[in-house]
């Protein structure tokens, strides 16, 4: 029975007379992956690990559901690895109790400890800052910019930004609570708020395209999305309107977000599972994924892609996105009062 004939099977309901057949033949060389990254960002890793173990991998790629999926699943799921695109669904996995601690010297070793579960249960593969793209005409080049700023008086109808009940948007409101704390974060939401531009709305690239256009001064946005416009030619004009700034740069840093992986609770193929995850934080796979994607490198040493190079070097902030994670229940909370929710 083939990995997406397993999946059928449990789709329809019948696990418990599928799960002694997919016992029986799952293979020894191969992995199940669960991915929320898109297949066209996977597929050059996964073909560079087939060809290097001899490890088949199986994946299911989807943009949502697959937390539901694998609680759905139990012991039944096929799925041995998981990997998602934001601190915040690998928090949501560890909530629903459906990934494994693992030990692996090398995923240790590679990983900063601030990128990694305290439990073992995942290891970032990639990181991005969320950062601020300035107008290069109406903002000065030596203004030194933090998120804190975003809520002062100067930028009132200035500011652009996706909506705020957008994961990337949450992490960041999460990100402020585990460094100010709920009461001061709740008064800088508002105060950005009252600066918006516009209702948010669109993607990363709409805001970045908002600046060009002169709808706003400053857009919040994650660094991989200025390489792909970077990249596109019908774009490339949009973002060398705009400047890319690390916010935070003389105190605690920018905030950084990563994808992330973590080997299911109910695996069948665990030592293959974590084979995979080591790979991926292999200098060759940083090499071949920070070119897809226009993400850093989440192993020191390894080069970024040429077209985000310009970024230079950045002060990160040094807490552990696990903890910044922790506060994502209170942002939407927060977020939902200052009447953002819509």
């Amino acid at each position: 029975m083939s990995f997406i004939s397993r999946m059928s099977c449990l789709a329809a309901g019948t696990a418990l007379l599928c799960s002694a057949t997919v016992g029986a033949v799952q293979a020894s060389e191969e992995v199940n992956l669960y991915s929320y990254r898109q297949p066209h960002l996977m597929q050059p890793l996964l073909d560079a690990f087939t060809a290097e173990t001899g490890v088949k991998v199986n994946m299911v790629y989807a943009n949502k559901g697959l937390l539901e999926r694998l609680v759905a699943e139990g012991r039944n799921t096929p799925a041995d690895v998981v990997i998602t695109a934001n601190a915040g669904r690998l928090a949501d996995l560890v909530d629903a109790d459906v990934l494994k601690g693992v030990n692996s010297d090398k995923l240790e070793a590679a990983v900063p400890a601030r990128y990694q579960d305290p439990q073992n249960r995942w290891f970032a593969i990639t990181k991005r800052g969320r950062v601020l793209y300035a107008s290069r005409d109406r903002v000065a080049a030596d203004k030194a910019l933090t998120y804190e700023s975003l809520a002062d008086a100067e930028w009132k109808g200035r500011i652009c930004t996706r909506p705020f009940t957008h994961s990337y948007m949450i992490d960041l409101i999460s990100s402020m609570i585990a460094s100010h704390g709920a009461e001061w974060t709740e008064t800088w939401l508002n105060g950005v708020k009252a600066n918006l531009a516009r209702k948010p709305q669109g993607n990363d690239r709409a805001q970045i395209k908002g600046v060009a256009q002169g709808e706003c001064d400053i857009a919040i946005g994650n660094t991989y999305y200025y390489g792909i416009m970077l990249s596109d030619p019908e774009q490339r004009a949009a973002a060398e309107a705009v400047r890319p700034v690390f916010p935070n740069q003389d105190g605690r840093g920018a905030h950084m977000n990563i994808t992330g992986a973590g080997v299911t609770r109910h695996a069948k193929n665990t030592a293959n599972g974590v084979k995979l995850i080591e790979f991926l934080v292999s200098p060759r796979a940083q090499e071949i994924y920070a070119a897809q994607n226009f993400e850093f490198p989440v192993v020191a040493g390894v080069a970024t892609a040429p077209v985000i190079a310009i970024f230079g070097e950045f002060k990160e902030d040094g807490v552990n996105v696990a903890d910044v994670a922790a506060q994502r229940r209170a942002a939407a909370q927060m977020v939902d009062r200052a009447g953002l929710s819509s």
